[in-house]
């Protein structure tokens, strides 16, 4: 086993540090799951504001890492302070006044004086300090000296070395909550003893420190090195717990059972040569991988996922195709009506030729259609597929577009009753650290590259007052036959919004730049008839120019388009831009994507950075990784709506060998890490989005992995513990052995674990 190594500073783990106090009696998980109300000086106003940081447990509070940390500063003697040098200074208060300026502002003013002479400190509107700054009061001071002769103080300790010193830690704050207050409250809720989820010898192996002297390096470091290691401890817990919460759900799904579908025939046969061009060597490779999970008898997972235009439609259909080959029923759900229209038209063709019977089945489909719809060998459609009253037969393969756009239930009602192979995909590409994170529990297939002849869409960037140059090369293209596209944020203009609107901007167009030219709108807002006669217009060039919202983003094909303008770029997301990007260079005509802002000085930073990684490449890959390091892993965690919280403490793109090194050991010690001590409350088990049915059956109020009847069952068997019946404790944890660290009374050590299993109830001292 290779072990993700940490080097710690000499001293951080296991020995007694006057830091870090040691634990006087037994570590109380649950102390974490107080409320931040029951902190020294946090009343019903501080506790408000908390809960809008989303500090709402002493838990939160601890968890609450820092973004970065005060560099070092000497401590030097008043006499020997440097004009603009930052310094630390241990004074005593002389006098201190504070006096308010013209602007309802105050600024408070001390002389303070140490062996080596006197100096003037300044704050800017603290006027509470007069309280705390009482002539003879002894403090340490850290700020810079000025040219005026005064003192101006960063930070301030009365007591306990703390804001002053060196690697304090800066957190991330509000205007309701100061840093300083943040750093005042998460001290008082470092715990001084804490159980560790971690079995020693695992620890060990891993090479890393314990849980209570991670959280202390973190927010008390003695140097950056040892914050690191602390935090890489930390960010070991949330990845392995993240893992192991995906690996039982491969074990789960490995229990259910699904048609074998054997290998491919000759309907298969008979598809590759309708299609109109070679697959590309990336395809193959999916359709390889495909065939050999569809062969086995256990349901297919896997997330197929490849850059804008790389040809994953086809491939879908492939694993659509090898279930209508064994007289089963195959279903494509898309997340919206324009996108199931577009898969429609583009595979309808297709099966026509292979004799495969095609129904489409929307919200706006008639009594006809959803009769049709259930007997129809491929059926695609909308969540209307998982409607009550529709009935699909024999479903063997589903492929599920965009899944991360349905919720956990929806996507789970398409296979509710049955054990379908499922295909998910995604529009877009996505970093490869998120996959093994959001999408550990799913194989991963990946079309990397488009069509060989294909040329990469070159992107510019352009500032609204430059618009009009970007219409003339517009112009240019629609006179050589070729067409275009212009997107807009909005359908109609908004009072509360000044984005320009894709209805005015039509109106506009037609007066204006594009005057003679035949312009369309398509919008959400249109009957589903009107948007297909509107996109089957323009396919057939009966439109110069489609002016529309984002509802072109995916499954819009259009090989003669070769130009699109972005209005007011900015305002769109990456992932986004990228994928209304892919909808022009879809033919072997060179293609151009304009995308137009405000100017330069008015947009943020990330909104620059968004553009200019547009214009410097076209891979999706390259794109998706941009885009976790702008948005970062909390957001984009969030976008498979799988009950997973934010990660706190783990970077993604920066902890993929630890992330990696998490996957490879919850595979093998599944649940049983837990087994040795389980400090996570049921919460955090929540945050996994699973198991609530078994919870209720077992009349718990929750579930959570350390209850498992599974887990437990091998967990009993590896303490030592007789039976192997389900393991229960107090406060939904599970605490059948204790490490306690140094210090904790040999008396605490021994705790009840109650045992339940078939006969009298026996209690187990451990």
């Amino acid at each position: 086993m290779t072990a993700v190594g940490v080097r710690l500073p000499i001293g951080f783990a296991g020995e007694a540090a006057d830091a870090w106090p040691r634990p006087r009696g037994f570590a109380r998980p649950d102390a974490l799951e107080r409320s931040v109300a029951t902190l020294p000086g946090v009343g019903p106003a501080v506790e408000k504001k908390l809960a809008r940081l989303g500090l709402e447990r002493v838990g939160d509070l601890v968890e609450h890492g820092p973004f970065r940390y005060e560099e070092p500063a000497d401590e030097k003697r008043i006499a020997d302070l440097l004009i603009d040098e930052e310094a630390v200074i241990d004074v005593r208060v002389e006098r201190f006044r504070s006096r308010p300026t013209r602007r309802r502002l105050t600024i408070q003013n001390a002389e303070v004086a140490d062996a080596s002479g006197h100096v003037g400190a300044v704050w800017f509107n603290q006027p509470w300090l007069e309280k705390q700054l009482a002539p003879g009061t002894h403090v340490r001071l850290r700020g810079r000296l000025q040219r005026r002769g005064e003192f101006l103080v960063k930070s301030l300790d009365l007591g306990e070395r703390s804001a002053t010193s060196d690697y304090a830690p800066v957190y991330p704050a509000s205007e309701e909550i100061t840093p300083k207050k943040l750093r005042e409250l998460v001290a008082a809720a470092l715990p001084r003893a804490v159980v560790d989820p971690l079995p020693a010898p695992l620890r060990a192996e891993e090479r890393l420190p314990l849980r209570g002297d991670a959280l202390w390096a973190v927010h008390r470091p003695r140097s950056l090195e040892e914050a690191e290691a602390g935090r890489t401890r930390l960010a070991f817990d949330e990845l392995l717990l993240l893992q192991v919460g995906l690996a039982q759900r491969r074990e789960e799904r490995a229990a259910d059972v699904a048609a074998a579908l054997g290998a491919p025939g000759e309907l298969l046969a008979r598809y590759r040569s309708t299609l109109p061009f070679v697959l590309t060597e990336h395809q193959e490779r999916a359709i390889a991988e495909l065939d050999s999970d569809l062969a086995r008898t256990v349901p297919m997972q896997r997330l197929l996922q490849g850059d804008v235009g790389s040809g994953k439609t086809v491939v879908a259909l492939y694993a659509l195709l090898r279930a209508v080959e064994h007289r089963r029923q195959g279903a494509l759900m898309a997340p919206t009506e324009t996108l199931a229209e577009q898969h429609f038209l583009t595979i309808e063709g297709l099966c026509a030729q292979l004799g495969v019977t095609c129904a489409l089945l929307t919200s706006a489909s008639g009594k006809a259609d959803r009769a049709h719809a259930p007997s129809a060998d491929v059926v695609v459609g909308t969540h209307a597929l998982i409607q009550e009253g529709v009935q699909l037969r024999d479903l063997a393969v589903a492929v599920v577009d965009e899944q991360h756009r349905f919720g956990v239930e929806q996507r789970r009602a398409l296979t509710e009753g049955r054990s379908p192979h499922v295909l998910h995909m995604t529009a877009t590409p996505i970093p490869r650290t998120l996959a093994l994170t959001v999408y550990g529990d799913l194989s991963v297939s990946e079309i990397a590259k488009p069509p060989a002849n294909r040329k990469p869409i070159k992107t510019a960037w352009v500032t609204e007052e430059r618009s009009a140059d970007a219409y003339t090369r517009l112009r240019k293209h629609l006179d050589d036959g070729r067409q275009a596209y212009v997107v807009c944020p909005l359908i109609e203009e908004s009072e509360t919004s000044q984005a320009r609107a894709a209805e005015a901007e039509a109106e506009r167009l037609r007066r204006a730049e594009l005057r003679g030219y035949r312009v369309g709108l398509l919008h959400g807002r249109l009957r589903p008839v009107e948007r297909r006669e509107l996109m089957a217009q323009f396919k057939a060039r009966g439109l110069d120019v489609l002016v529309a919202t984002t509802v072109i983003e995916v499954g819009v094909d259009v090989p003669n388009a070769t130009i699109m303008i972005v209005q007011e770029a900015d305002r769109f997301g990456l992932a986004q831009l990228h994928q209304l990007r892919g909808r022009v260079g879809r033919g072997a005509e060179q293609s151009y994507c304009l995308l137009i802002s405000r100017r330069r000085e008015e947009l943020t930073d990330a909104a620059v950075a968004r553009l200019e990684a547009l214009v410097a490449t076209t891979d999706g890959f390259e794109l998706a990784e941009v885009d976790l390091e702008l948005r970062g892993g909390g957001q984009l965690l969030g976008t498979r709506q799988s009950g997973i919280g934010d990660l706190r403490f783990a970077h993604l793109r920066k902890d993929r060998p630890l992330l990696e090194r998490a996957r490879a050991l919850a595979d093998e010690v599944r649940l049983e890490i837990r087994a040795e001590v389980s400090y996570l409350p049921v919460r955090e088990h929540d945050r996994l989005g699973r198991g609530r049915h078994r919870a209720r059956a077992a009349g718990h109020r929750s579930w959570s992995p350390a209850v498992d009847a599974r887990t437990c069952t091998a967990s009993s068997r590896r303490l030592g513990l007789p039976g192997h019946g389900r393991v229960t404790a107090r406060h939904a944890f599970l605490r059948p052995r204790v490490h306690a660290e140094p210090g904790a009374r040999p008396a605490q050590r021994r705790r009840s674990v109650r045992v339940r299993r078939n006969g009298p109830r026996r209690v187990h001292r451990v």
